[in-house]
């Protein structure tokens, strides 16, 4: 039993998982288009370095398309693990955005839908910000600010394609 709990904490793990990526594609889209890719320039690499503060995870970022409608599923670290988040575009604005995989050990509670639906129908200001941002969740600041984040580069996203 010793050697069980000296073994780290994977058996305690915080991580939740909500919707398979998959899942949600097809529930954003109506279906489950081929998987495209957009790969960042080097320009547009910093582009994102400013937008979320460092650069992303990965140059190739993977996409989805149909109907007019683009969902993207999109990393960020809260505070210390990454969330998992998918966000459907349509027009230049946010159309649904859904937390897949939350890993965090506090802060789950930007998971619910009365949070992520305030994102529905945000786009983006000319200074990059979001036209509207959403509200703050006491002990989840770093989740929420991850969140936005995402938002902000799945519209910037958008403007590639």
């Amino acid at each position: 039993m010793t050697a069980f709990l000296l073994c780290g904490g994977s058996a305690f793990s915080a991580t939740r998982v909500y919707q398979k990526p998959s899942d949600f594609v097809k529930s954003a889209l109506g279906a489950l288009p081929p998987t495209q890719a957009l790969k960042l320039t080097a320009a547009q690499q910093n582009a994102v370095s400013r937008l979320l503060g460092k650069r992303y995870k990965t140059t190739t970022i993977r996409y989805w398309t149909r109907n007019g409608k683009t969902a993207y599923i999109l990393e960020e670290i809260g505070k210390v693990e990454y969330i998992t988040t998918g966000i459907s575009v349509k027009g230049g604005r946010i159309e649904g955005m859904r937390v897949l995989v939350y890993r965090e050990t506090h802060g789950m509670e930007v998971a619910r839908t009365a949070f992520t639906k305030q994102f529905n129908g945000v786009s983006v200001k000319s200074d990059s910000q979001l036209s509207r941002n959403p509200r703050n969740i006491a002990g989840a600041t770093l989740s929420v600010r991850a969140l936005t984040k995402l938002a902000r580069l799945a519209l910037y996203l958008e403007t590639l394609r």
